[in-house]
């Protein structure tokens, strides 16, 4: 299943784009509202909770500077990548996207599909104003 946020444009550089979401402590800004957990547990992992949801640890895979994360599912029982891609626009200016990418069954996709594409877009939504 992959899945993908609306694009936002940021008043910022592809950098400080980049620098913003390197830093996985950010993420805690980037939240939905129902947000019920959020924990740092390390320099490149964070654990976080929506209410009535699991919760879920994402650990930094892969970095390419100033134009792609990947975030990953650090253990748990699903296998999914959270993927923020960095466009420069010009000097002062970025487009990013954000992309869920995962494996799952056809009932827990239909399952998961709505409430995942609702959190990635409040993901990049927020980047607006936090970044």
């Amino acid at each position: 299943m992959n899945l993908e946020s609306q694009k936002v444009t940021l008043n910022k550089s592809a950098e400080d784009a980049f620098n913003f979401l390197n830093d996985v402590k950010n993420f805690e800004s980037l939240m939905p509202e129902n947000i019920s957990k959020f924990e740092i547990l390390g320099e490149d992992k964070f654990l976080f909770a929506l209410k009535g949801m699991p919760e879920i640890v994402l650990k930094k895979k892969e970095t390419t500077p100033y134009s792609k994360i990947v975030l990953g599912a650090a253990g748990g029982k699903l296998d999914f990548s959270l993927v923020g891609n960095i466009t420069e626009i010009d000097s002062n200016t970025s487009e990013v996207q954000l992309n869920f990418e995962g494996e799952f069954n056809a009932m827990m996709a239909m399952m998961i599909k709505g409430p995942i594409s609702k959190f990635i877009d409040t993901l990049a939504t927020n980047m607006v104003t936090a970044v």
